[in-house]
């Protein structure tokens, strides 16, 4: 008895979030409303500001540049940590050597 009203209860649930998740991709298209002529001019390209747009190729440049000196730092760190941990492993056994 209980197993069959575990089932029917997990039945309703998925029944419900299917509801829900149609309801919910339903409202999330929305209405597509076409912009007036105030948005179009205010999205148009504008040859004055040309000269100050980035060049896709030098942002790429730069993102390339940016993630080479991220991994070298990321290295150098990891290295220091790995140095300082030697150095500190050879002193303890230094020191049960002497002791």
């Amino acid at each position: 008895m209980a197993f069959l009203l575990k089932e029917t209860a997990l039945s309703k649930l998925r029944i419900h979030s299917q509801k829900a998740d149609n309801s919910l991709t339903l409202s999330r298209r929305g209405f597509h409303v076409e912009p007036g002529t105030r948005e179009k001019a205010l999205l148009a390209e504008d040859p004055a500001l040309k000269r100050f747009k980035s060049h896709k190729k030098s942002v790429r440049r730069l993102k390339i540049i940016g993630d080479a000196l991220t991994i070298i730092v990321v290295a150098g760190c990891c290295y220091e940590i790995y140095v300082k941990a030697t150095m500190r492993e050879e002193a303890r056994k230094q020191a049960n050597k002497n002791a």
